[in-house]
């Protein structure tokens, strides 16, 4: 399946994320402003038709840039972001989850992206961490229906939700009509599944984020295990394309978003929407420790 519905928008399931567009940190300008125009430009000429951004990236960064490089956007382009956080003066990303704040990071998205109406918004959620000291929790009922008023007064296509636990899933199916869930999965990190497995059951688009192991150092990558390295060898690959290849042959719903701020590391990425991993490389990937 080369597509899979986002929204009510059929998606190639080979997109943009543009979360490394920024500089380090995901702040401030690109290390190479014209590089990072020629990779929009780039991705949407190699089929690219479904870009995941947030304002909070850079902050404005990654937004002004998709602007500069495709706006006026091509008809079919999905634009994907984000809220529910914001970033401080030392590069954190305290949360901004009370509905006059998501109402406030969609209307930061719509002027920084130049549109009228985004495609999706995913609610950015705290996951397993507490709201910081002085921060009062917000009930996740009144974010979904904040949330889904914005749908209703069109300025959203869609719900969607991240790092989201399976009774938040849930949840969001039952009063928000969800459409998306971004959370981390990988080849070495399996531990959403059962998201991944009722996502797949319901029809709606899972969008991992550390397609390729966690970022943080210490964790586990794909491009550094053993059995991933002997696989990408035997079928004359990289690491990283066995990573994101198994990925989309683990199910029709899955929809990836990998970034770069490189038209190599472009080019390489959008060649695994052709790559087919061969019975035995799949089975040989079946043992890797999680």
């Amino acid at each position: 399946m080369d597509t899979f519905p986002l929204a009510g928008h059929p998606v190639r399931r080979v997109g943009f994320g543009a979360m490394q567009l920024p500089g380090p940190g995901v702040l401030g300008p690109p290390r190479d402003h014209d590089e990072a125009v020629s990779v929009l430009r780039r991705a949407v000429e190699l089929g690219v038709n479904h870009i995941d951004t947030a304002q909070f990236y850079g902050p404005d960064v990654s937004n002004e840039l998709i602007r500069e490089a495709l706006h006026p956007y091509p008809e079919d382009l999905v634009l994907v972001s984000k809220v529910g956080a914001v970033r401080d003066a030392e590069g954190g990303w305290p949360p901004a989850q009370r509905p006059e704040q998501l109402r406030a990071g969609v209307e930061d998205n719509l002027r920084t992206l130049g549109v009228e109406r985004l495609g999706a918004v995913n609610l950015r959620l705290l996951g397993n961490h507490e709201p910081p000291p002085g921060v009062d929790p917000v009930p996740f009922e009144d974010q979904l229906a904040e949330m889904g008023a914005l749908r209703e007064e069109g300025k959203i296509d869609g719900v969607g939700v991240s790092n989201a636990t399976l009774e938040q899933v849930e949840t969001a199916i039952a009063t928000a009509a969800l459409v998306c869930v971004q959370n981390a999965f990988s080849l070495v990190d399996q531990h959403d599944l059962p998201v991944l497995e009722r996502c797949a059951e319901a029809g709606i688009a899972y969008v991992p984020f550390f397609p390729l192991g966690s970022a943080f150092p210490g964790m586990p990558k794909v491009r550094e295990d053993a059995t991933v390295l002997r696989v990408a060898e035997d079928l004359g690959v990289t690491p990283t394309q066995v990573g994101l290849a198994w990925l989309l042959a683990l199910r029709d719903n899955v929809l990836l978003i990998p970034g770069t701020s490189s038209l190599r590391h472009l080019e390489e990425n959008m060649a695994v929407a052709d790559l087919e991993l061969t019975e035995d490389a799949r089975e040989e990937l079946s043992t890797v420790r999680l």
